[in-house]
């Protein structure tokens, strides 16, 4: 089939597919340099589970993961097949279901194209690269009834599923302010002043796909590709998705904040990066305050300056404040504390391990309210990614004492920005060179998903991608 032709095709097949507890479910991986190729090896485990093809726009990567594969699984080429292009792997009537771990300018047409060729998805975080495309992946899960995963693993953990229903019962009272934190060392991604080779196993085409195939300008052709706004989302939506989709199921939200205002920058590093390596928000929901703190400087006092820095000495994580204490989560498990910080109940975790077997019961029972991470949900927690991300590109230069106003309205926010001062003065940041950039203060309507009221139009021209044809999703899916 070509692009745009499996909505024509998947008419006729609006019916769920029950895959009953005897089938074996075939799987196409797309995407296997790295988080793709734990996903073949997770999904191998489980019984009754078939990996049948890989697709990766890079040769070099393909060739080797297909090797790989037949080595370890001791299976020829009938058994498994490699493919440049996912158009390829959905015209496969023998495959079930698509596991996308391409990178993430790919993640919302790959999940629309699959839903359209009747195939179910497990997509891997931030779901999308707009908050456009996101809906429209609901969109398309509802009118082709396909069951979708959000790779949002954490709503899989017996730990975050044990404290929000604490939390929600009210075991430790009213929830007063949380505080969203990714404190993770990054190192510059270099710079060059250059354009730079596409590397030759690669097929750019079919790598950049809905997104522009503009000049390579960074060293590191895969991964870098994060921290340009081109293809990536920066950490807010890389890390921070985990513990800002964890906000909304810990807390209950049933939606996204209305309210954010954001600030930032790219410090320290003279490098291709785009997306800020400081970038700290203040959101509202209904009337609950939300801190998003995302840094990835070093602090030069924590080992030898080689770590990042702590927050009520934690580097990640949650910290939801009650009045008589809070609770502090992160991966794999984490505590309930009392006003003095002492622990008083720990919660144990895994982390998300039985994500994938979550989703091959969905696909068993053919129903969506299986899923942990239903799409719907994975959308609603990747928009607060965007909100925070279009809140500070919507921005301009500003100086300590404008980013203070903005976030007077609470205690926990002008306190994060003190440590960040702190922080940049380790890091010889000077303000004078590089000032923060600082968004205006914006209102989210959940209905229209898009912002209202002043400064509005400026950061709405982030909800949605232009994308390349044929690589485009429609409107009308």
């Amino acid at each position: 089939a070509t692009a745009g032709s499996y909505a024509a095709l998947s008419s006729f097949n609006l019916m769920p597919s029950v895959l009953g507890a005897n089938s074996q479910i075939r799987l196409a991986v797309a995407g296997i340099r790295s988080r793709g190729a734990n996903h073949v090896s997770d999904f191998m485990k489980l019984e009754g589970v078939k990996v049948v093809a890989l697709c990766d726009p890079d040769k070099q990567i393909l060739e080797q993961g297909v090797g790989a594969f037949k080595k370890k699984y001791e299976v020829g080429d009938a058994d498994i097949k490699g493919y440049a292009d996912v158009r390829e792997v959905l015209d496969r009537k023998d495959v079930d279901a698509l596991v996308i771990a391409a990178p993430n300018h790919w993640h919302s047409l790959m999940t629309v194209w699959a839903c359209q060729a009747g195939k179910h998805v497990y997509v891997e975080k931030p779901v999308s690269h707009s908050i456009w495309e996101g809906r429209k992946m609901v969109e398309a899960a509802r009118k082709y009834n396909r069951i979708v995963q959000a790779g949002t693993q954490h709503r899989s953990c017996p730990a975050v599923q044990e404290a929000a229903r604490d939390i929600q019962s009210g075991k430790y009272g009213k929830v007063q302010w949380v505080h969203c934190s990714v404190l993770h060392a990054r190192a510059t991604i270099g710079k060059v002043t250059e354009p730079q080779p596409v590397p030759a196993s690669v097929d750019y085409n079919l790598w950049a796909g809905p997104a522009p195939m503009g000049p390579v300008m960074r060293k590191s052709f895969h991964y870098d590709w994060h921290w340009q706004w081109s293809w990536g989302d920066g950490e807010m939506a890389n890390w921070g998705i985990h513990y800002l989709d964890d906000v909304r199921h810990l807390l209950g939200w049933t939606d996204v904040p209305t309210k954010v205002v954001a600030a930032g920058n790219r410090f320290a590093w003279d490098d291709n990066g785009e997306t800020p390596n400081v970038h700290f928000a203040l959101m509202d929901y209904d009337g609950l305050p939300l801190v998003v703190d995302i840094r990835n400087l070093v602090d030069p006092k924590r080992r030898g300056g080689n770590a990042g820095a702590l927050y009520r000495g934690f580097n990640d994580g949650n910290h939801i404040q009650f009045e008589e204490g809070y609770i502090h989560l992160s991966r794999g498990g984490g505590g309930a504390y009392d006003k003095d910080g002492k622990r008083i109940y720990q919660y144990k975790g895994d982390g998300g391990a039985g994500h994938a077997q979550n989703f091959i019961n969905a696909l068993r029972s053919g129903r969506r309210e299986d899923l942990a991470a239903e799409i719907e949900v994975g959308h609603l927690g990747t928009t607060i990614c965007h909100q925070a991300n279009v809140a500070w590109r919507a921005g301009k230069e500003a100086s300590v004492d404008q980013v203070r106003e903005s976030m007077r309205s609470h205690e926990d926010a002008v306190d994060t920005l003190y440590a960040i001062l702190k922080q940049l003065d380790g890091n010889d940041v000077s303000l004078l060179k590089k000032p923060f950039v600082l968004g205006p203060a914006l209102t989210y309507d959940r209905k229209t998903e898009r912002f209202v009221g002043d400064s509005a139009d400026a950061a709405n021209t982030y909800l949605r991608c232009s994308h390349r044809e044929p690589f485009v999703i429609r409107d009308a899916v």
